[in-house]
């Protein structure tokens, strides 16, 4: 795979079309001080090369994915926390769930990614990124 992300930058997939999602990279990309982050949805051509390559079954994967060239592929709770430890004070203390259990992070997390279309709501079609943004979605 030859995806050129730039000198430690990482990459975030989300679901394009989940207003939760949305909001979710709206904030990080608010709160993203150190310019760490590009992003791109599952739906996209970027998102269903990652998910070939790593083989991701997207039937059992409800999930943000936190991409680097250095670390490979996160998933859901550890992506989510990982991200949250990279966006300053005080958002970074959430990296301290980490020390749970992955499997008990995973279900709460589940439980949220089944629900948030229902409780968040869906939309039609991906986000277009506003043209000062641009530069930081693949």
């Amino acid at each position: 795979m030859a995806l050129n992300l730039g000198n430690n930058k990482q990459l975030i997939l989300f679901d394009g079309v989940c207003n939760l999602c949305d909001a979710s990279v709206q904030y990080i990309v608010k709160h993203d001080q150190h310019d760490m982050f590009r992003y791109t949805a599952l739906q996209s051509d970027v998102g269903k090369e990652i998910i070939e390559t790593f083989n991701i079954d997207t039937a059992k994967m409800d999930s943000i994915l936190l991409y680097s060239v250095e670390k490979g592929i996160y998933y859901k709770s550890t992506a989510a926390l990982k991200i949250a430890s990279q966006l300053g004070f005080p958002r970074n203390l959430m990296a301290i769930f980490l020390i749970v259990p992955p499997f008990i992070r995973n279900w709460v997390y589940d439980y949220i990614a089944k629900n948030r279309y229902e409780w968040y709501g869906k939309k039609e079609e991906c986000m277009i990124p506003t043209a000062e943004l641009k530069s930081k979605f693949l």
